[in-house]
């Protein structure tokens, strides 16, 4: 996976990190949101407008190792095969559907593994959270406002309101909880606020009333640390290039979905590189950024996993970010002695 130039950070934030639990505790009330999704397919305003810059993209996915397919079947001798699953963090019916082969491996599966268990109850998620703060929330005199300059502050009061969102209601909120959620389309925001779960969720509800058992790899409090840990600056930087954005984060998010869809995995960075802003380029920020958020998770991923793949069995589904590259979980675990071949 190459780091070339820093795409909108946000929309790499919302693939990146579980964004289920914080859309969650920040959620536009339903009413305002809108129910129709109206953004439109950039591959195909490409195709049309820039073939042949649809065509570097492509060039760019197939050197990027295992960038096709979300459902790989992992097999070690003496114990039962797993699967490798790439989900999306979102409640369109187009990626909670699974298709046979995926919903054939569910179902044989003993135990479901998902990013994190603690999605699962937020009232004890939120209890969690609020248990640290410091890594949600401004805990002495910053604010938002203080952070930025007077420009700044006026596109972000205008892009909160225009989402519904009050100003003052997040001024002391970390800029990562915010911008995560302003990287959604409403109609999305407006499903979860419906009550509808992300695909994770929902895998991991059918896997208990199936009687199979429910792990995690990560917590939500280490992912967040893991954004904490990040400069702020990177994180104020983003929020504001996304509020710049607009509907365009519509657009984006509604091709990844058709990436998701064709199992196109190698085609997310390309696609984000393509819609940069040309003002927003941070080299470094983003290998920084990459190597906290993608690769060191990838690792911590594989190390949790290890103990219960070898023992047979399982479902494995984890964002579809994290299974393509030199450093993803497809070719991580095949260090680690599995046999990993792409079912779909």
């Amino acid at each position: 996976m190459t780091t070339a130039r820093l795409t909108p950070l946000p929309l790499r934030i919302a693939l990146a990190l579980q964004v289920a639990f914080l859309s969650a505790l920040l959620a536009p009330s339903a009413a305002h949101a809108e129910t129709i999704c109206r953004g439109e397919n950039l591959l195909e305003t490409l195709q049309e407008n820039e073939p042949q810059k649809l065509e570097a993209m492509r060039a760019e996915a197939a050197k990027i190792p295992n960038g096709e397919g979300i459902l790989w079947k992992i097999e070690k001798a003496g114990v039962a095969p797993s699967y490798l699953f790439g989900t999306m963090h979102v409640t369109d019916d187009r990626v909670t559907e699974l298709d046979g082969p995926a919903q054939d491996a569910f179902d044989q599966a003993k135990t479901l593994v998902i990013e994190t268990t603690d999605v699962l109850d937020q009232n004890a998620l939120a209890a969690k959270i609020m248990a640290k703060p410091e890594l949600s929330m401004f805990t002495d005199a910053t604010t938002l406002d203080s952070l930025l300059s007077e420009g700044d502050r006026e596109i972000l009061h205008k892009g909160l309101e225009a989402r519904g969102i009050p100003p003052t209601s997040v001024s002391k909120m970390k800029p990562w909880m915010i911008a995560t959620l302003l990287s959604l389309p409403e109609c999305e925001m407006k499903r979860k606020a419906e009550g509808l779960p992300v695909l994770d969720v929902q895998l991991a509800e059918e896997a208990k009333k199936a009687g199979k058992a429910v792990l995690g790899l990560e917590t939500a409090a280490s992912q967040l640390e893991a954004m904490a840990s990040l400069p702020i600056e990177f994180h104020m930087k983003g929020l504001i290039e996304t509020l710049k954005l607009g509907k365009r984060i519509d657009d984006v998010m509604e091709t990844m979905t058709v990436l998701y869809v064709r199992g196109e995995t190698g085609m997310f960075w390309p696609l984000l590189r393509a819609e940069e802003p040309a003002e927003a380029a941070d080299e470094a920020g983003y290998a920084e950024f990459e190597e906290t958020m993608v690769k060191t998770r990838n690792k911590g991923m594989v190390l949790n996993a290890k103990p219960i793949l070898e023992k047979g069995g399982a479902f494995v589904a984890v964002g579809a970010l994290h299974l393509p590259g030199e450093e993803g979980l497809v070719e991580l675990l095949r260090k680690e002695g599995f046999t990993l071949s792409d079912v779909e």
